[in-house]
Formats: C-alpha cells, structure tokens, sequence
C-alpha cells in the first residue's frame, strides 16, 4: 500500500506518506520517520534515507505530526508529539506483521528515542540529533539517545551546532560533511542507512536460527 494516509491521534489527525520497499521480494520492515521541529518530511536527509531504504527491503512512513497537519509552524510539547507518534506506530503496525524500525531528523529522531520501547521498536534511526541547545552544551539530550535502548544509528553533520555525539554500546556515529541540515554527502547517508539496516536491525538476522 502506498500514498497518503490520515491517522487519528489523542492530538489530531496525522498524516503518513507511505513509500513500498523497491525489492521483488517485498516488504521485511517498516521504517517510520518523523520530521524536525519547523520542518516538514520534504527534508532532502528525510528523502536520501527514504531511498536507501526502500531499496534495502522496508516500507517507509514519513509521518507528519498534528501540529503541521493542522499548518502550525510551532511544535507542539514534546509529550504532545509521542503521544500522537504512539497512536500512528500502532495504526501503522495493526495489519501489518512486520517488524518495526524508527526514527527521524532532529526533533523527529528525539521522539524516536522516546517511543522506541513504547513501540517495540527493534532499531533507531537519528538524522541530524540535536544533543544540545546550540551554545549551551550543559543542556545534553544525550539521555534520551542512551534511553532508546535499541541499536541506534546518529547520521550527523561535523559542523552540527546542536552538537555531535559519540559512539554508544548500541550506537554506531556516522560523521559527513556539512551542519545541521545535512544537505551534503547523501551518497554516505544512504550508504550508511542501508548498511545499518542491513546489519543490526536487519529482520533477517533477527529471524536467523540460533546454532547449537
């Protein structure tokens, strides 16, 4: 199933654009992502993911939360946003029997985070993570990076003025050229996103019989 899909949430209706995995065999996951703060899911790191994606086998979801659905620039509260997050994982999840990876840019890949147990979220995907305030790095959001409790992929620009965090137990740091946008270097954004995908989140590992 592809296109446009509205979802009602506990904060208003949101909305999916639904893009099928580009493989013969069909879909093996689903990859959710969200947009950043005040921008929409036309972001080209959003885009470059969404094809590396496809073609590694998942269906991809860009979900726009309640607040740009309704055309509000300003976000919402962050309890806001996991709230409607969780009503369009499940919505999203009901009739398909596939595991589930999430993520997004910068605000949207914070949410992630937030949800990732909640969803029973097998991988996280953060673009451009925004670990900290610009200038005031004694406010870390690293936390929510360490709370995810899944692997994680962080996609992030070496200039980031939000910050640029480190390689975790579970958290592979991918550094390119460029700032918070990510506007550069798509060929080793989509590299990296299908080799993580193939890798520690890939439902074919996970499915793979233990050897005695």
């Amino acid at each position: 199933m592809s296109g446009t899909h509205d979802i009602d949430t506990p904060r208003g209706p949101a909305r999916v654009t639904l893009h099928p995995a580009a493989t013969a065999a069909g879909a093996r996951g689903l990859l959710l992502l969200g947009h950043g703060a005040g921008g929409g899911i036309g972001a080209p790191d959003l885009l470059a993911a969404t094809t590396a994606a496809t073609a590694a086998g998942f269906d991809v979801g860009l979900v726009e939360q309640p607040y740009r659905v309704a055309g509000r620039r300003a976000p919402a509260p962050a309890g806001h946003l996991d709230e409607a997050w969780l009503a369009v994982a499940a919505a999203m999840r009901k009739d398909r029997d596939l595991p589930l990876v999430q993520g997004g840019r910068s605000s949207g890949a914070r949410v992630a985070c937030r949800t990732a147990a909640a969803t029973g979220a097998t991988g996280v995907l953060c673009l451009a993570f925004p670990l900290h305030p610009p200038g005031k790095p004694e406010r870390t959001r690293l936390p929510e990076l360490d709370g995810a409790g899944v692997p994680v992929l962080v996609v992030q620009g070496r200039a980031d003025r939000f910050g640029v965090p480190g390689d975790g137990p579970q958290r592979q740091v991918v550094l390119v050229d460029g700032d918070h946008g990510l506007r550069k270097e798509h060929a080793a954004l989509k590299a990296a996103v299908g080799e993580w995908l193939a890798g520690p989140v890939s439902p074919d590992r996970r499915r793979a019989p233990r050897s005695g």
